[in-house]
């Protein structure tokens, strides 16, 4: 590797005097983008071996800078957060600029900060290639790709000391907002460098569409439909029949450029109607590839229910509330468990479907802990864009950045002192946070964006997933440390499918919901044998359902039930659902495909019937089915 190295070193060496001294075009000793940009600025008049002239801009204008990036620096806060600690351990940093060079901010090594400051590679100075010459930041936003400098490549003789490497940033509409850059020293090989960048920034670009994009048709593709939901999907915003927006991986999928943006329509990419991707969540290309995914249409795509707010403070809870959740033996023996727990400060992990009642239960034992006296603060960490859960979790000082309130904000761990802090879906919580909060558990004190003191903390910790943990920490979407520093105590919270005797639960639940109403025999068996995908949240709100559409005192039979609980039968009353256990085991996953094995077949293979009487998307059953539904399903 040295010898390779030196030999490089080299050629570098005889490119620079043929360019330099002699003047040549040493063709196929450098790259081709570093010959054009060396052109540039010979063109521009900058000389070689002077010292750069970079002067950083006074605090005040860095922080005006920032204020008009606020968008961009909110959405690469995350990328900039777990690249920086890699960076860290390999003496480099990562940097974020504007779409003009001036830097915004720069994180990792703190020697190499040192040395970068050097050459005024730090926030407050100016990387375009114009003023300094050949270097990754300012040469990708000349060139509008992803660009590596390395040693002598650079124009400017004082800058050898640097390999870059960088990404330029596109906001929806293919407009260059800035760029990412992974920078370390030039005698140390950065071989994943390049590749580290350009996945921040389609995190980054991804993010760009989190709120959709208005009155559009935006699309969500991708050939494997295991890969929709993130960064690699493809998405396509269509406004009259054209395409308007598109991130990179949405280009891709069709060999499209930036400048076609405006100009290409949906019926030279697609075969099929949109329609059909509304309806099977699949779409034919016109070369006949399938692409699995998603619509969401103008006002009509999800919004996160008002009716559950990603963030809750609620007051001290001491008396026993009159609609008090209903918990079983087995869930009342957890919960004393539970109770013990956390009032010896150690964590509690509540683990179970979506629907079980996980915040029920959370909430339960703040009710029953010795901190009832004190508030409880739950957070959902999947409902919170990520840009949003740094700040509303550990707190910012004033102006830390645009729309900031004023004098700050003390952060939700702050406001929990005392009390117990509960992170719903801590499972989807940004890789990019979890070290921050690891540290702020181990330490008990974090220290707000923005600057000011560390603050110690007192608070008791109660997280709850949906997600299968170990498979996540497997897939590295889930840091290993912080699981076990969370994980002291686990609950796990059983589905409805799983309960043995749910028509005690739906006399229990009728009798406390149905305001003197009454349920037929016939209704109330029904109700029992239905699997409910949606555990006790779906079961209670059917309940109140028929409670709202039914007049005092009226006996409810099962022709007032709703169409997906009409020929229910038993989980396992089935030979296939039975053979599929057999097969695949007795986990919820298991529980789960066989229900759609099942659903599937009861519906003759007819994926729209299938999904509808599960009350799922079509794309799942494709993803969690795979050629068992390919093979033989139809609409």
């Amino acid at each position: 590797m040295a010898q390779q190295q030196s030999q490089s070193d080299r050629h570098l060496g005889q490119a620079r005097r043929a360019f330099f001294e002699h003047g040549g075009a040493p063709v196929g000793k450098v790259p081709d983008t570093i010959l054009r940009s060396w052109v540039r600025c010979q063109r521009l008049g900058l000389t070689a071996e002077e010292a750069p002239q970079i002067e950083p801009v006074p605090a005040f204008r860095l922080k005006e800078m920032r204020e008009r990036h606020e968008k961009l620096w909110r959405l690469a806060r995350a990328e900039l957060e777990l690249l920086s600690s890699d960076a860290a351990a390999t003496g480099s940093i990562v940097i974020l600029t504007d779409e003009d060079g001036w830097i915004l901010d720069a994180e990792g090594s703190a020697s190499f900060l040192d040395r970068a400051g050097r050459v005024a590679l730090m926030p407050g100075a100016c990387w375009n290639e114009a003023q300094v010459g050949t270097n990754a930041i300012g040469t990708a936003i000349v060139e509008g790709r992803s660009v590596v400098v390395h040693g002598g490549e650079h124009y400017l003789t004082p800058h050898g000391i640097l390999s870059c490497s960088a990404s330029p940033i596109y906001d929806p509409y293919g407009l260059q907002v800035g760029v990412l850059d992974i920078s370390g020293d030039s005698k140390v090989q950065h071989m994943h460098a390049l590749g580290l960048a350009r996945l921040a920034v389609a995190n980054i670009e991804h993010r760009y569409f989190d709120d959709g994009i208005p009155d559009t048709e935006l699309l969500r593709l991708h050939r494997d439909p295991a890969l929709l939901g993130t960064a690699r999907e493809g998405l396509l915003a269509f406004r009259n029949g054209r395409l308007v927006a598109a991130n990179q991986a949405g280009l891709q999928l069709f060999g499209l450029e930036r400048g076609e943006l405006g100009r290409a329509s949906y019926t030279a990419l697609f075969e099929d109607a949109l329609g059909k991707l509304r309806d099977d969540g699949v779409l034919l290309d016109r070369q006949g590839r399938a692409l699995y995914g998603r619509v969401d249409e103008g006002e009509a795509r999800p919004k996160r229910p008002a009716a559950r707010p990603p963030i809750t403070v609620s007051a001290a809870i001491t008396p026993q509330p009159a609609d008090a959740p209903l918990f079983d033996v087995v869930q009342e023996a957890e919960l004393t468990r539970a109770c013990r727990v956390l009032d010896a400060g150690l964590p509690v992990l509540v683990q179970g479907e979506t629907g079980t009642g996980k915040e029920v239960f959370a909430r339960e034992l703040h009710r029953r802990c010795a901190r009832a006296g004190k508030p409880f603060v739950a957070v959902n960490c999947a409902a919170l864009p990520e840009g949003l859960i740094e700040a509303e979790l550990f707190g910012y000082e004033d102006g830390a950045f645009t729309g900031a309130r004023k004098n700050g904000n003390p952060g939700l761990l702050r406001q929990a002192d005392g009390g117990v802090l509960f992170l719903d879906e801590i499972g989807d919580m940004p890789l990019a946070l979890q070290p921050r909060l690891l540290r702020v558990l181990q330490e008990r004190e974090l220290s707000p964006l923005g600057g000011g003191k560390p603050i110690k903390l007192d608070f008791a910790l109660v997280c709850a997933t949906h997600r299968e943990m170990e498979q996540a920490m497997g897939e590295g979407r889930f840091r290993p440390d912080l699981y076990y520093r969370i994980a002291h105590h686990t609950v796990r919270i059983a589905p409805l499918s799983a309960n043995s005797d749910r028509a005690a639960l739906v006399r229990a639940l009728w009798q406390r919901l149905g305001q003197g109403r009454r349920l037929t025999d016939e209704a109330q068996a029904q109700l029992a044998a239905y699997r409910w995908p949606g555990n006790l949240r779906q079961l209670t709100a059917c309940l109140r359902t028929l409670v709202a559409l039914s007049e005092p005192d009226a006996m409810i039979g099962a022709e007032l039930l709703p169409s997906y609980l009409h020929d229910v039968r038993p989980v396992m009353a089935s030979p296939l659902a039975a053979n599929a256990m057999m097969q695949h085991g007795t986990g919820l996953d298991a529980l789960a495909e066989a229900a759609m094995r099942q659903a599937l077949a009861d519906c003759e293979g007819n994926v729209t019937k299938a999904a509808r009487k599960l009350g799922i998307s079509r794309s799942t059953l494709y993803r969690r089915l795979g050629e068992d539904v390919h093979g033989g399903a139809h609409d």
